[in-house]
């Protein structure tokens, strides 16, 4: 759908923009965690502070520095420090290992390191594994006295605030995210100052529709690209209070922030979905102020999303972004909500199908799924081969199948590396893991395609079930017998088998790359 925009200046610096917002705001809370409250007053004047602090450390503009710090009033103090002094933060997982914190130390060669006290010896382990040697460490919320290299967090906010923030232009790069790597090696993507103001124009503005009245809380991590407009972009930008958790969120620890800090906006996933609605002692619709909630990651299936509407009383916008594009671009919307699909375009953003001859899909036909918009990624740093794969002029690639309806609604068929073609058909995962999860002892599941002995690929699921349901063969023939009854026969899964649990990323995406490993061993 293309609608005007009100486009940033050309001159422009993220953080310096958000403070000018919330001039008016000072002693109201933008951020609240376990330990506090952090008012927008406060917020601006620890940010230039920080961004002081790094000066003093001799960092110049453009210059990276890794941020693994777990979700609190120092994480965003943090970013927007960095952002404010021209210096470009590098935000990554708080739950990988030390060899991957030492690919991405080296990778961007991040010249010093904001760390959480938790997280430092996970850190050091990456440094003394031979990653690139940072200049400098600043640890957050230490809970130990800090070995002699290690600066403490607090002591960068002893600096005068920076009187002016960095002169950067709107095109000028801000940030870097990793992407979550459900499908290998994550890939550094490059964001510009004027790329989260975009996510702001169109997805906040046009389907969240915040105000200075909401209470936000995202179960995604602000690490993430969702987590930072949840977080970070969107409530800043429109005044709102933001609520922040650093433990994981299981439906325990998110029950509690509903009920005690009464979001009206809470941004969650699908598998997160299924496991509150699960959970053996939910709160009522009563002791929750919840008016809106989305879902993001992968796919959210129908009956997920019917049914916690009906038992919390809030709709549910499923939609479809990425690292690439910043955040959602495509979603359901408040009064527009299609229980298993991601809705239409947002407002600010085009949308292709394109079969694999490269012409326009019609109608009801799969294809691939291309974005055009303006907050699409500067690039993949250092990687010009798989940046010109996926940023194709002023189109995106997003690696996902989707169909259209004649409404223009729009329906995923799975990753484009994941649609299987069955007896010369394609066949999409999703469809028959939501088949499969409709049965009332399948608590999640995942498809994937295998090679059988003659080499031809065929669809393989697995199962969890849920607690009080054992795995045998007549579970494994009643679910295929259940697939067959809801899809065409061709889509049922030849071979099932039952596990524990679902690999995934932290934001609940699931590796299938992984499955498909195990299926082939």
């Amino acid at each position: 759908m293309s609608i005007a925009l009100n486009p940033p200046p050309e001159r422009l610096n993220f953080a310096d923009y958000l403070f000018a917002l919330n001039i008016g705001r000072a002693g109201k809370p933008a951020y609240i965690d376990d330990a506090g409250t952090l008012s927008y007053g406060a917020l601006a004047e620890r940010s230039r502070r920080f961004a002081s602090g790094l000066t003093a450390l001799g960092l110049r503009r453009e210059e990276r520095v890794l941020l693994l710090m777990h979700d609190c009033t120092d994480w965003p103090v943090a970013f927007l420090g960095c952002l404010y002094a021209g210096v470009v933060p590098v935000c990554v997982n708080t739950l990988l290992t030390p060899a991957d914190y030492a690919f991405m130390l080296a990778h961007s060669r991040a010249q010093a390191a904001l760390v959480s006290g938790a997280l430092l010896a996970t850190l050091q382990a990456a440094l003394d594994a031979g990653a690139h040697a940072v200049r400098e460490i600043v640890v957050s919320r230490a809970a130990q006295e800090l070995p002699g290299r290690c600066r403490n967090f607090e002591g960068l906010l002893d600096a005068s605030p920076m009187a002016a923030p960095a002169d950067t232009a709107a095109d000028d790069i801000a940030f870097w995210l990793y992407s979550s790597g459900s499908t290998g090696r994550p890939k550094g993507t490059v964001h510009s100052h004027a790329n989260p103001y975009w996510t702001v124009e169109t997805y906040a503005k046009n389907v969240l529709r915040l105000s200075e009245n909401d209470v936000v809380f995202s179960a995604a991590k602000l690490f993430f690209a969702y987590g930072l407009g949840n977080g970070l972009s969107f409530p800043l930008a429109a005044g709102a209070t933001t609520v922040l958790m650093a433990e994981r969120p299981t439906p325990a620890a998110v029950f509690q922030r509903l009920c005690q800090h009464q979001p009206t906006v809470f941004y969650g996933v699908p598998t997160l979905y299924a496991a509150m609605l699960a959970a053996p002692e939910p709160p009522a619709q009563g002791e929750l102020a919840l008016r809106v909630c989305t879902s993001a990651g992968e796919a959210l299936p129908r009956q997920i999303g019917e049914r916690f509407r009906k038992q919390f009383g809030c709709d549910v916008l499923d939609g479809i972004g990425s690292t690439e594009m910043l955040h959602i671009f495509l979603s359901n919307a408040p009064g527009d909500v299609h229980y298993g699909t991601s809705g239409r375009p947002v407002p600010g953003y085009e949308i292709e199908l394109r079969g694999d001859d490269g012409r326009p899909s019609g109608n009801d036909e799969v294809g691939d799924l291309f974005v055009k918009g303006a907050s699409a990624a500067l690039m993949y740093w250092a990687q010009r081969e798989k940046s010109q794969a996926t940023f194709q002029g002023s189109w995106t690639r997003s690696g996902d199948k989707y169909s259209r309806d004649a409404a223009g609604v729009y329906t995923y068929a799975g990753r484009s590396d994941d649609m299987l073609k069955v007896s010369g058909q394609y066949v999409s995962p999703f469809e028959v893991e939501a088949a499969l999860i409709q049965h009332p002892a399948v608590l999640e599941a995942a498809v994937v395609g295998v090679i059988d002995a003659d080499g031809l690929t065929k669809p393989k699921a697995y199962v969890v079930l849920k607690n009080g349901h054992l795995a045998a063969t007549e579970t494994e023939a009643e679910l295929k017998a259940f697939v067959k009854d809801k899809l065409a026969p061709f889509k049922y899964p030849r071979r099932i088998e039952f596990i524990a649990e679902l690999p995934k990323t932290a934001t609940g995406k699931i590796q299938r790359f992984k499955l498909r490993e195990l299926g082939q061993a």
